[in-house]
């Protein structure tokens, strides 16, 4: 199931992976950004760190490491990776998720 479809009229991340791999929708506030992410491809970001980020896997997997420790996460799991924590993430095609970034500026938003 995707999204529902007024989340269509949302903006999209302004950054460097095409939408052949990733559609991003997010709403930004200057208290954090939401991101709501469905990946068309398998996807990895390796270790880096930003300030805090939750999440939650509507459907798909997400394979996380956090700190060193990995895990994998399915529709219904929540993660949190505490601001300064160094993390790489590893995604499976026909993923969904929500994620709620600290940085209200993690991302910038296409116009």
């Amino acid at each position: 199931m995707a999204f529902a479809g007024f989340m269509d009229q949302f903006p999209a991340l302004d950054f460097p992976i095409p939408q052949s791999v990733v559609t991003t929708r997010a709403i930004a506030s200057d208290a954090g950004l939401v991101v709501f992410f469905t990946f068309h491809e398998d996807f990895e970001l390796p270790a880096h760190v930003h300030k805090g980020q939750w999440g939650s896997v509507i459907s798909g997997q997400i394979e996380l490491t956090i700190d060193g420790k990995t895990a994998t996460y399915g529709p219904g799991d929540d993660y949190d990776i505490p601001s300064g924590t160094s993390h790489s993430v590893k995604v499976t095609a026909g993923t969904r998720a929500v994620d709620v970034f600290e940085e209200s500026d993690r991302y910038g938003l296409k116009a």
